[in-house]
C-alpha cells in the first residue's frame, strides 16, 4: 500500500502527456517527479522547470527511485516495450489506449505485472462519462431484457491537419490502424457493456488517406456477441471538416436506447417498458486539440482511480485483462483484411 502522495513520471509529452501532467499537478494526493520526451522542452511546450525533463526513457527510469507510477503517453507502437521496462523496475504503469498493438505484446505486459506484483491501468476514459455509467447499470440490471442488436457508428474527421502534423500517426508500425488510435475506447465500451464478440466479418477501404496513412480510413464490421445477440461497427475518419458523431444504438427485448453526440455524451433515445430514465449529470467537454476534437476529457478520473487503488480504497477501473481484450478484438477484426 502506498502512503503519502503518489509519485508519477510521464513518458511522452504530446497533447495527452501534458493532459496527464495537468491532472497529476491538480490532484492534491499526487506529485509529478519527472517527464520524458525525445523532443526538447521548447518543442513539446513543456515549461515547468521544477520537474526534471529527460530525453531518454531508460535514463529517466534509472534516476527515479522514489517513483510509484509511470504514465505511458507515447506512440502506440512503444506502449508495450516501455510498460514492460517500467514494470521491470517495479513501477505501476498507466498506459494510454491502446495497451499494445498485438495480443502477444499485451500478454507480455500482464505476465511482467504478475511477476513483479504491480498494477497496470489502461486509459479508457469513455467509461467515466455519465451516459456510460448509466448504460452499464441498465445492462447489468437487465433493464432492457435480452440484447438483440447493437450498432456502433464512429464517424470522425481526421484529415491532413491531423496526419501530416503528427509524425507517427498513420504509420503501420507506430500507429497500428484507425481502430487502435481513434476508436479503441469505443470498442472498449462494447466489450465492457456486452462482452466478447465472435463470428466477425469485415470490409475496409482507404478513401481519403491514401497519401497520409498506411491503413484503412473506413470500415464496416458485423459480429455476434458470445453472450447472445448481434452487432455491427461502422467507422470512418474520412468525414469532411469536423467530427460527425459517435453513436451506440441498443435494441433489447424490453426497449431501445441510443447514445449520441460527437463522443457518445448524450442519451437521445430511451424507450424501455416500465422504466423512467433518471436525469444524468452533464458530460465533460471533449479534449480540444485546436483543429480537431478528441474523446471526453475524463483523465482526472483515471489519475484519481490510480491513487485510490494504490492507497487500497478502491480497485482498478480498467484492468490489464480488459485492455488486452480490446487489443484482441481489434486484432481479430483486422484479420478480416
Amino acid at each position: 500500500m502506498t502512503t503519502g502522495k503518489v509519485k508519477f513520471a510521464i513518458v511522452g509529452m504530446g497533447h495527452i502527456g501534458k493532459r496527464h501532467a495537468k491532472m497529476i499537478e491538480d490532484n492534491p494526493d499526487a506529485e509529478l517527479i519527472a517527464v520524458c520526451d525525445v523532443r526538447p522542452p521548447e518543442e513539446t511546450g513543456w515549461n515547468n522547470a521544477g520537474v526534471p525533463y529527460f530525453s531518454d526513457f531508460t535514463e529517466m527510469l534509472n534516476g527515479m527511485d522514489g517513483c510509484d507510477v509511470v504514465n505511458i503517453c507515447t506512440p502506440n507502437g512503444l506502449h508495450a516495450s516501455q510498460a514492460t521496462a517500467a514494470l521491470e523496475r517495479k513501477k505501476h504503469v498507466v498506459i494510454e489506449k491502446p495497451m499494445a498493438l498485438s495480443r502477444a505484446d499485451g500478454e507480455k505486459i500482464i505476465f511482467k505485472a504478475l511477476q513483479v506484483s504491480r498494477h497496470v491501468f489502461v486509459v479508457m476514459q469513455n467509461r467515466y462519462s455519465p451516459p456510460s455509467a448509466w448504460l452499464k447499470e441498465v445492462i447489468e440490471k437487465n433493464i432492457a431484457g435480452k440484447i438483440y442488436f447493437v450498432q456502433l457508428n464512429c464517424f470522425w474527421n481526421r484529415d491532413d491537419r491531423y496526419y501530416l502534423n503528427n509524425g507517427w500517426h498513420g504509420t503501420a508500425e507506430m500507429d497500428g490502424g484507425t481502430l487502435f488510435t481513434q476508436f479503441s475506447h469505443f470498442i472498449d465500451m462494447l466489450y465492457w457493456l456486452f462482452g466478447d464478440i465472435t463470428d466477425i466479418k469485415a470490409g475496409f477501404n482507404d478513401f481519403a488517406h491514401q497519401h497520409s496513412t498506411d491503413f484503412e480510413d473506413s470500415g464496416s464490421v458485423i459480429f455476434r456477441f458470445v453472450n447472445g445477440g448481434m452487432g455491427n461497427i461502422n467507422f470512418s475518419t474520412a468525414v469532411w471538416d469536423r467530427n460527425l458523431e459517435s453513436t451506440m444504438t441498443i435494441i433489447g427485448e424490453k426497449g431501445t436506447i441510443k447514445v449520441s453526440g460527437q463522443y457518445m455524451n448524450e442519451v437521445t433515445e430511451c424507450n424501455i417498458k416500465g422504466y423512467d430514465m433518471p436525469e444524468l449529470p452533464p458530460s465533460n467537454p471533449p479534449n480540444d486539440y485546436g483543429y480537431y476534437k478528441g474523446s471526453a476529457a475524463n483523465h482526472q478520473y483515471v489519475i484519481d482511480n490510480v491513487i485510490q487503488t494504490l492507497q487500497e480504497r478502491t480497485y482498478v477501473t480498467t484492468n490489464a485483462l480488459e485492455g488486452l481484450k480490446v487489443v484482441d478484438i481489434i486484432e481479430r477484426i483486422y484479420q478480416q483484411k
